[in-house]
């Protein structure tokens, strides 16, 4: 449930550090007297959210990095014994008997009470790996099976692991998740959610009864045994990992996911939205352009009224209409501009200097 409950402060946590980080990146990147970015502009919105994702991008992978490194910490009964997965009983029983002898409160120096329990630790593992029905039931479900006395059989501890462990898990997960979906954490990829918990729950309950490692599993550890020195992983150490990226996820599809969406919407619109959008600022233009019709008729209608059922004055407008725009076309041509000019060069050849007019 603690798990679950991070994705609410995670909610609020990323705002604060992206605020601090854009701060830092303004103070480097641009010049001191400089403009930076207005709160609200599409450039300071676009530093802002790149920055959001790179935030919480780090620490999704910082959490996966950290589940894997505190697995590797606490090890396992084959690392702790030094034995493979497929050491028999006989090679369990041979090594503990050498780090017996090595670690045996009697024969050690150090303090009484750490070498005892390391030597129980020890004593746990190997006869824990030497019973077929506890090896299964530890290999599935973790150390924890050491403590389940009334179980004998493998049907005995799967029983209970799958009905005290798994199906409890997944039943607070679901009510977690339906109840952060009502208090509106949880609205975006609301399917993917649910389809993801489903997945994980069927993939446990897989690997635990099946009498052999998940076939991801297998793939994995043959990767790690092939390529760096990363100890192999036991299928209960596999679905810790798969728990821990579940919340990870969880949290990407909070945090990532609709702005990845709102980046990614524009360029992935429809060509029918684009037809859409067109016709809408076609009709906007053309009803625009109607309302400037209307006025211009209106305003040649205001200008006419004094005129309106007066043919005398109606036929005296036309008539210096008509002579206005005859003697405009004659002054503009340019033939009849070249005219005048020489026609007024031609009277003012004998005038005195300084005399005024044209005669």
């Amino acid at each position: 449930m603690s798990q679950f409950l991070s994705i609410i402060g995670w909610s609020f946590l990323p705002n604060i550090a992206t605020s601090w980080i854009q701060t830092i990146y303004y103070g480097l990147t641009i010049r001191a007297g400089d403009p930076k970015p207005a709160p609200g502009s599409p450039r300071f919105n676009s530093h802002r959210r790149n920055i959001h994702v790179l935030v919480v991008t780090l620490y999704l992978a910082y959490t996966i990095y950290e589940a894997d490194f505190e697995l590797r910490r606490q090890g396992s009964f084959y690392t702790d014994l030094g034995v493979p997965f497929s050491a028999t009983d006989r090679d369990v029983k041979s090594r503990f008997r050498r780090l017996a002898a090595l670690h045996h409160p009697d024969k050690t120096g150090s303090v009484a009470a750490d070498s005892a329990s390391y030597f129980i630790h020890l004593k746990a593992a190997s006869d824990t790996l030497q019973d077929a029905a506890k090896r299964f039931a530890y290999e599935r479900f973790g150390p924890e099976t050491v403590a389940w006395q009334k179980c004998v059989t493998i049907r005995d501890f799967v029983t209970r692991g799958v009905f005290s462990g798994i199906l409890p898990h997944y039943g607070v997960a679901a009510g977690s998740i339906y109840v952060l979906g009502l208090l509106g954490y949880m609205d975006f990829g609301k399917f993917y959610r649910w389809l993801i918990l489903l997945t994980l729950c069927v993939f446990e309950i897989h690997a635990v009864t099946r009498p052999n490692f998940p076939t991801l599993l297998d793939g994995l550890n043959f990767i790690f045994s092939h390529t760096a020195t990363h100890p192999p992983y036991l299928p209960y150490q596999l679905i810790q990992l798969t728990r821990k990226l579940t919340i990870t996820i969880y949290i990407a599809l909070s945090q990532i996911g609709p702005l990845l969406v709102m980046d990614a919407s524009p360029s992935k619109r429809s060509l029918g939205d684009e037809d859409e959008l067109l016709r809408q600022g076609l009709t906007r233009l053309e009803a625009i352009a109607g309302q400037f019709d209307v006025d211009a008729t209106r305003l040649m209608d205001m200008e006419m009224a004094p005129f309106k059922g007066d043919a005398e004055a109606t036929s005296n407008l036309q008539g210096k209409m008509r002579e206005w725009l005859v003697q405009n076309t004659i002054r503009a041509d340019p033939m009849v501009r070249d005219a005048l000019g020489m026609s007024l060069r031609k009277r003012r050849v004998d005038v005195p200097a300084g005399a005024r007019g044209n005669r």
